[in-house]
Formats: structure tokens, sequence, C-alpha cells
């Protein structure tokens, strides 16, 4: 039994040169997915922010690559879109960083690491502890956009705005991802591949 994993560990070979090097493709990988995702983007029409599939993408990768891992994807992801690359859902480079969805881009990078670390306690196994570890991630994804576009704009218009909007759509995007995660690790079983159940 695997005490201490993300559901990416699994995979992760032991000679120490493939090993950096399959880190380095998914979190690669990850941040390029991210990036991906941003390009599903509806605008409501009185808000600044976008509804994307980010927030799914990024809690998931969170519990699939992490903490560490899903961190540096997410400080990549941030890079590749300070760099220029069109893998921002609102403007290109620091424009992106500096407006509406900046408090939302930093707040990849906690929400990451944090579902991460949450997952390699093996709170993605189950799902009422997956829903838990999902609902801390966007907590702190909505923290970070709330408190970031309260600098912008008055405090009530960036809740009815940049908050309020995205309530209904996250739940379902946290109960999504936690109905996947247990049942990706029961896959693993039956696949034989050695995962004890905590």
């Amino acid at each position: 039994m695997l005490i201490k994993c993300a559901a990416a560990d699994i995979f992760r070979p032991n000679e120490k040169i493939l090993a950096a090097l399959y880190d380095a493709i998914i979190v690669i990988g990850g941040s390029l997915l991210v990036g991906l995702s941003a390009q599903i983007k509806v605008y409501l029409p009185f808000g600044l922010v976008p509804i994307t599939a980010q927030t799914f993408v990024v809690l998931i990768l969170g519990a699939l690559l992490g903490s560490r891992r899903a961190g540096l994807a997410m400080l990549f992801y941030l890079v590749e879109g300070v760099l220029g690359l069109p893998v921002f859902a609102a403007g290109l480079g620091f424009s992106a960083i500096f407006g509406p969805t900046g408090g939302y881009l930093v707040g990849f990078v906690p929400a990451a690491y944090l579902v991460g670390g949450l997952a390699e306690m093996g709170w993605d196994r189950r799902f009422f502890t997956a829903v838990a570890a999902m609902i801390a991630g966007d907590i702190i994804l909505l923290l970070f956009g709330f408190a970031w576009l309260a600098t912008l704009m008055n405090i009530r218009t960036a809740f009815l705005t940049g908050l309020c909007p995205f309530i209904v759509g996250d739940l379902f995007k946290v109960m999504l991802a936690a109905a996947a995660l247990p049942a990706g690790w029961k896959l693993l079983g039956y696949l034989n591949m050695g995962i004890g159940r905590r």
C-alpha cells in the first residue's frame, strides 16, 4: 500500500533520470492542458470574468499530480501566459495578470498545491473526502479572484460579478471531479496495480 502518493506517482519510473523526465513532461503537459481549458469560455453579460473549464482542470490536476508537480504546472502556466502564449482566457501577458482575471490565475497555484497535498494524504480516494478537497481548492480560487477584483472595483460589485455567478457552476465541477477521482482509483485497483485503499 502506498502511504503518501498522488495518482501520477503510480506510473513514475524508479530510475532518477527517467523520473525527472517524467515529472517534467507531466508538469509541462499539465500547464498546457490548463491553457487549453481556458479556450472553453463563456462571458456573462454582466461580468468581466468568463466562465471556463479551468477550475475543473486545475482541481483535477492538483489531485492527479500531487502538490509539488501541480503547483509547478500552474507556475509554468502563468509563465507561458506572461511570455505571450495565448493560454489565458482573457488578455495576453502581464495585462491578464493585472486585469480582472488576475486573482483567479494566481490562485491556481495555491489551489492546485492544496488539493495535491490532500490527495497525497488519500483524500481523493473516497467521494466525501474528495468533495472536501475539491471545495477547499475552489474556495482558495474564489477568494484570490474576489480579493483581486475588490481592489479593482467596489466590494459589492466584485461579489456580484466575480463570485456569485461562479458558485453553482463550481459546485457542479467539484462534484464531477470528486466522483471521477475515487472511480479512477478503483479502476487502478481492478487493473491489479497493487494500489491499496486507506
